[in-house]
């Protein structure tokens, strides 16, 4: 019955997520023929007449009807019998295909085209009258192009921290390129170089990357669309490749700044919700439907929707935990724990959807840690919740002993609610979203439930019985009972998954989660009860086609770093942002070189050419060669640490009108700097920097002491690059410099007390500004540090033009 449910909602949210495939298609300008066309115009678009004239208006909703058939062939099955909750085509009720539903989100007549139509408006924050003028308007921007020729707007141009006042849209200055995402395409440019008035031109860009959409479908397994859930997650991620340059709207007086990917899947996120609130709760799908087609939104006060938010408290302290008596394996495990905090949230987040039966689309959220779903309202889903919730509480008190845990919270939510403004003019959809962050503040105070009866002894349940008979404890963490040896070392469970995922990530580029235990490279402890196996490319691995079908497998994850500035992101499989980059050895075998010498008693991992650097190595890779053949300067590393400034400002008061689609897609674009652009960059420019983590709005990075301030340098003018010089978004950093035998967590607490200075920087009038960088201990702009290390290549080329001994450099 859960997996009955889980593929009607599979195909409720993939109705919803396809309703502007025709705005792609219609674009694209794709051949069609001229009579269905027309037959479609008359039974999907609005009609309009003025003064005795009449003519059909949004022309993309019959595109999605003629585009659907075209791709549909990649498609799990839509048609058929065993289509609910759409009506077969055998039916009667043909009206309410899967593929009506989508096109008709314009000119709605049945219960599943009006639930579909009313997730579009609520994902859009239109207000009823706003809305009616919108589905009677041509395509033509605010920015004066029409829906061929504009080019996205970046939300964070628009984006208004303290005095500064809202920029028109015809003075705004920068354009997504219309382009597949890729490392050079996520940066926005100036609008006279990516935005013209050649609607041919424009025609032909949007069907080049209609073409290449169309062949990125036929790389998902043809065996996974058996399993609706796993294909929906795989074409996520195709849609969002080629979609997140696609402006969603540019009709009416809507800036065309949101992208369709966003717009997409946030419709299919709330569309599940309503559907799943009525079906539940078994209501009469004819008293709905009076109810969806009301004019006066009688039912919009309802709070259908729960919106579910999670949170991994207490990151820093899983990755950087010691206790153990052993420094071993110390990069390993820097890097498996990284993994596995993504690994964590992201099983909480399959978790919470496999238990109430919706799609990875209903997780609109998705980084650092962080996730936010959508759900039905309705009492059976938040039993199933608080259910979820212990499980995961007991599962982080058995294996972390209360060191870290995931929170989640859950709030009921009306349609208008998500609306960008009430009838009086105020951020609606703001108060929702800060009432759900105040709920997830709350719960961090309230870990595990600790009070309540049946968690007061779990943390010692059969805790000591693990040391009896002459166990001893893992020397990693220190507390936990080993359970195996390795190299000699006494290690827990999850002490030695953290070790494998080390070795895992750095020689696999997939991930699976699955049911049951698969085979070789799986960790040996579950998470949540889901096992999780790394697996390489098809030839080596298969496409696990008979287990997709099965529903053993549950997600497969593609982690690989891009590996071009313009190579496109996807490769027949889910996408997740969730690997760091890791540095290692050159072709010519680089430890045999004499900046090495005196490490030559380091055991390497891997005895070859691509062996990874152990932390020693890297603080190694600053020396310069000298005169005689060697190798001078110091061996150090350096510590860079930050985060974005007045992240919480950004979000809750920078947009003018904010909406739910907008909130997902600047969380979205955020993250992706530090999770898809930073591993890129480091790998191409910086190879000798360890990502310890990057992604939502911070970082961790450890490098060799002097190229990684340089590194610092970069982001932050790469970072203004991104965010389109807007001078209210900058984030602070702190630099800390040490000898490489420093114990990790040291570095990691110094350097979150040098940010926290950091971040108190102030004016010359004493109020808070923050954009600051500290580096060895002194806190400065950004702008002193660019000329700080001017001088510092001044002096540099003046000893060696003259000669100059470093005693005189030094004096």
């Amino acid at each position: 019955m859960e997996n009955n449910i889980l593929e009607a909602s599979c195909r409720i949210a993939f109705s919803a997520y396809m309703h502007d495939l025709g705005k792609f298609a219609e674009r694209a300008r794709i051949e069609v023929d001229k009579t269905k066309l027309d037959a479609h115009v008359t039974q999907y678009c609005p009609f309009r007449e003025v003064a005795g004239k009449g003519w059909h208006t949004h022309k993309h909703a019959a595109y999605t009807a003629i585009a659907w058939d075209i791709i549909e062939p990649y498609f799990p099955k839509v048609v058929g019998d065993d289509v609910y909750p759409f009506a077969a085509w055998n039916d009667v009720d043909v009206d309410d295909s899967i593929v009506n539903a989508a096109a008709s989100h314009h000119r709605p007549s049945t219960y599943l085209q009006w639930l579909i139509a009313t997730a579009d408006r609520v994902a859009s924050g239109f207000e009823r009258e706003e809305f009616e003028k919108y589905n009677q308007s041509e395509d033509k921007t605010r920015t004066g192009k029409n829906h061929y020729t504009a080019r996205q707007l970046t939300l964070f141009e628009q984006i208004r921290i303290g005095d500064r006042v809202e920029t028109e849209e015809n003075k705004l200055k920068w354009r997504y390129p219309l382009a597949a995402l890729s490392v050079d395409a996520m940066f926005p440019s100036l609008a006279e170089s990516c935005e013209h008035n050649d609607k041919h031109l424009a025609q032909h860009e949007y069907r080049v990357l209609w073409d290449q959409f169309i062949e990125s479908l036929a790389k998902i397994p043809t065996s996974h669309r058996e399993n609706w859930a796993l294909w929906l997650d795989h074409f996520d991620s195709a849609w969002a490749c080629f979609t997140q340059a696609i402006p969603s709207a540019t009709a009416f007086n809507v800036k065309p700044d949101v992208a369709l990917y966003d717009h997409s899947r946030t419709t299919a996120a709330i569309a599940t919700g309503i559907w799943r609130y009525h079906n539940d709760l078994q209501h009469n799908t004819k008293d709905v439907l009076a109810l969806l087609s009301n004019k006066t939104r009688p039912d919009w006060d309802e709070q259908k929707l729960l919106l579910i938010q999670g949170d991994f408290f207490g990151i820093q302290d899983f990755i950087f935990s010691t206790g153990g008596e052993t420094q071993k394996k110390a990069a390993k495990l820097l890097r498996g724990r990284s993994f596995y905090v993504s690994l964590l949230t992201e099983c909480t987040a399959l978790k919470i959807l496999d238990k109430l039966g919706l799609p990875q689309t209903s997780q609109v959220i998705n980084a650092a840690g962080k996730f936010l779903i959508v759900a039905p309202n309705t009492p059976t889903t938040i039993n199933k919740l608080q259910k979820v919730q212990k499980e995961i509480d007991q599962w982080f008190l058995k294996h972390c002993y209360g060191q870290a845990g995931v929170g989640v919270v859950w709030m009921g939510a009306s349609c208008n609610d998500f609306l960008k403004k009430s009838s009086e003019g105020k951020p609606k959809f703001k108060k929702l979203m800060d009432k759900l962050f105040d709920k997830l503040q709350d719960i961090k105070l309230q870990r595990f439930d600790l009070c309540a009866s049946e968690s007061s002894d779990i943390v010692f349940d059969s805790y000591l019985a693990g040391f009896s008979q002459g166990g001893t404890v893992c020397a990693i963490d220190g507390r936990s009972p080993a359970t195996t040896i390795e190299d000699g070392i006494h290690l827990c469970a999850l002490s030695k998954d953290h070790i494998d995922i080390g070795r895992y990530i750095t020689g696999f580029s997939r991930v699976i989660i699955s049911t049951q235990a698969l085979g070789s490279n799986t960790l040996s402890l579950p998470i949540f009860g889901y096992h999780v196996q790394f697996t390489s490319d098809e030839s080596k691995s298969g496409k696990f086609g008979e287990l997709a079908r099965k529903n053993i497998i549950r997600r497969m994850w593609d982690f690989n770093l891009p590996t071009e500035k313009n190579s496109t992101l996807f490769s027949g499989y889910a996408l997740r942002q969730i690997n760091g980059y890791v540095p290692r050895f050159g072709e010519q075998n680089e430890w045999e070189l004499g900046r090495y010498e005196k490490l030559s008693d380091i055991i390497i991992d891997e005895n070859e050419k691509n062996a990874y650097k152990t932390l020693e190595h890297i603080a190694c890779d600053d020396k310069a060669p000298d005169q005689k053949g060697g190798y001078q300067g110091i061996s150090a590393l350096t510590v860079l640490k930050g985060d974005v400034d007045n992240l919480g400002l950004i979000f809750s008061t920078g947009l003018q009108e904010p909406s739910f689609a907008k909130m997902a897609a600047l969380s979205r674009q955020v993250n992706a700097f530090f999770t898809i652009w930073l591993p890129w960059y480091c790998q191409k420019h910086y190879p000798s920097t360890y990502t310890v983590f990057a992604g939502g709005d911070d970082f961790f990075l450890i490098g060799p002491w002097k190229s990684t301030i340089e590194l610092a340098k970069n982001m932050r003018k790469y970072f203004t690059d991104y965010v389109a010089h807007n001078p209210g978004i900058h984030f602070s950093a702190a630099l800390i410099t040490a000898k490489p035998g420093v114990p990790i967590r040291h570095l990691c607490v110094n350097a979150e007390s040098t940010l926290e200075s950091a971040k108190a920087r102030t004016d010359s009038e004493g109020k808070i500004v923050k954009n600051a960088v500290s580096c060895f201990n002194q806190v400065m702009s950004w702008k002193t540090l660019d000329e700080l290390w001017e001088i510092k290549h001044d002096i540099t080329d003046t000893a060696n033009e003259f000669g100059l001994s470093t005693g005189y450099v030094y004096s």
